[in-house]
């Protein structure tokens, strides 16, 4: 259980969520998270967008789709949630410096994992790229934390990413814009993608969120959601 600190739109249909948390939390990974008793069914998979060990606080960066996240916009400070987690591998102890590529609500994760990159490693530079359909938001809080921000609204921002030598690369997006990502960047760098996918149950039980790797069936909840983009065999790695 998880009391809300604050719930707010920061653009049509996009919503930030506090919660008063303690725990260990990896960048990249998620939680499960629940505000109601039966319907609907499922809980909702929501990435951990910033965590704030020495105010307790959880931060979700989420958009309204559905029923559930419909229903979790409307909550109010007080109210309290179900929280199982988190979940997933997350993103890896990156030394080189880092590009981040997020599109839309996929810029979520990219975040909490920046903060913490920089906090291990000051001297390290970190260049973000972050793409929209129609509007921006959030941005500023990646202008804080990142070295360089690329905002690309309505185009295509994988068009726009640039790495240099000596670079690793971590995205998240629509699994689509993942796999060009991973096409885009060439071979000798590194990158690891956080794909998004539907899910039941959050632990690799029910199998709903299965996907092919090189290492055959996996599950994007419990074996991801990160990989790396030869484990998914894009951009040539077979």
């Amino acid at each position: 259980m998880a009391v809300i600190k604050s719930n707010y739109a920061v653009a049509e249909g996009i919503y930030l969520m506090e919660v008063a948390w303690q725990g260990e939390v990896k960048p990249g990974q998620f939680f499960m998270v629940r505000a109601w008793e039966r319907d609907p069914l499922l809980s909702r998979p929501i990435s951990v967008c910033d965590y704030d060990a020495a105010a307790g606080t959880l931060t979700f960066l989420y958009m309204v789709k559905g029923q559930g996240t419909r229903l979790m916009s409307q909550l109010e400070p007080m109210d309290v949630i179900t929280l199982d987690g988190p979940h997933g591998n997350g993103f890896p102890d990156i030394k080189t410096n880092l590009v981040a590529v997020g599109g839309g609500i996929g810029i979520a994760p990219l975040l909490y994992a920046i903060k913490d990159f920089k906090a291990k490693h000051k001297r390290r530079k970190v260049r973000a790229y972050l793409g929209f359909s129609t509007e921006s938001y959030y941005v500023e809080a990646f202008n804080e934390v990142a070295d360089d921000v690329i905002v690309n609204i309505g185009g295509i921002i994988t068009d726009v990413v640039e790495v240099k030598r000596g670079e690793s690369v971590i995205g998240c997006g629509p699994n689509i814009m993942m796999q060009a990502l991973a096409d885009t960047v060439p071979p000798k760098h590194d990158v690891y993608l956080s794909l998004e996918k539907r899910m039941a149950c959050g632990m690799g039980v029910c199998l709903g969120c299965s996907i092919a790797t090189a290492d055959g069936s996996r599950q994007v909840c419990s074996d991801g959601p990160v990989f790396t983009r030869e484990a998914l065999m894009w951009g040539g790695a077979q």
